[in-house]
């Protein structure tokens, strides 16, 4: 039994560690666009194009069961791996981490389409000029996709100061007004302040991706007041089984593995 465990994310990473270090025989998946993950486990980078797609490449390594460990968005890839392990007659499992829960001093809005995000933004830009002030938003919702540049590029927003944070070089041209900066975290809280005071963030824009890794933000926007525009996590299709804790996540494998 050989395990393709779909990675790009540190909760990947980490998994792949534990489980190679329990002798799983795994393949650890990740598209490469970020940095070479560190574990000691087989690795495949770049997607599975460049090997005539994802069932090919499992009949071709003899992969006996896949783990989804990658990001809470990655939407595309997390269906085509469900589909995928089902016409194969694989089990498909998935880890995803907690979602971030609002607190009572939590200024949040919630989105699912870009068109309502542009809708909340120009509403609370409406909001700062009542209060002589200018709305400044900050994205981190990682590459910022055509549709979402092209609503802002036709919107009262277009011509004010916004900040775009990656971390790697955006895919798609930003617009005049936008500022990018290259960051990877961890960040810290004290870090994140200073930078919203240093640009005059007063709108934070992000995924609710869950884990401690990048939630220095939103603790950095709860005491200064600012709101934050917060994207609900895409609908996924089912795995035969789902976790939310690691080392659950770990036993339960290595129990099948047993099993096996």
């Amino acid at each position: 039994m050989k395990l393709l465990l779909l990675g790009g994310t540190a909760d990947g990473r980490k998994l792949a560690t534990q489980l190679h270090a329990s002798h799983i025989p795994l393949i650890y998946s990740v598209a490469g666009l970020v940095r070479a993950p560190n574990v000691d486990c087989d690795i495949v980078s770049g997607g599975f194009s460049q090997f005539g797609g994802l069932a090919q490449y499992i009949n071709a390594q003899n992969i006996t069961a896949i783990l989804d460990v990658t990001h809470p968005y990655a939407q595309q890839m997390s269906s085509t791996a469900a589909q995928v392990a089902k016409d194969c007659g694989l089990p498909y499992w998935r880890f995803h981490r907690l979602q971030w829960q609002q607190g009572r001093d939590d200024n949040w809005q919630t989105f699912t389409r870009w068109s309502q995000l542009l809708t909340l933004l120009e509403a609370q830009s409406s909001l700062e000029l009542a209060h002589v002030s200018q709305l400044c938003p900050f994205f981190t919702v990682g590459q910022l996709e055509p549709q979402l540049l092209s609503l802002i590029a036709d919107s009262s927003l277009v011509s004010l100061p916004q900040l775009v944070r990656t971390a790697v070089k955006p895919k798609t041209a930003l617009l005049p007004a936008m500022q990018w900066l290259k960051a990877i975290g961890p960040f810290a809280v004290d870090d994140e302040i200073t930078l919203f005071e240093h640009y005059g963030i007063n709108a934070l824009i992000t995924k609710n991706s869950g884990g401690d890794s990048t939630i220095a933000k939103l603790t950095a926007a709860r005491i200064l007041g600012i709101p934050v525009f917060m994207q609900t996590r895409p609908s996924l299709p089912p795995a035969d089984v789902e976790f939310s804790n690691r080392d659950e996540c770990h036993a339960f494998v290595c129990q099948q593995f047993v099993t096996y």
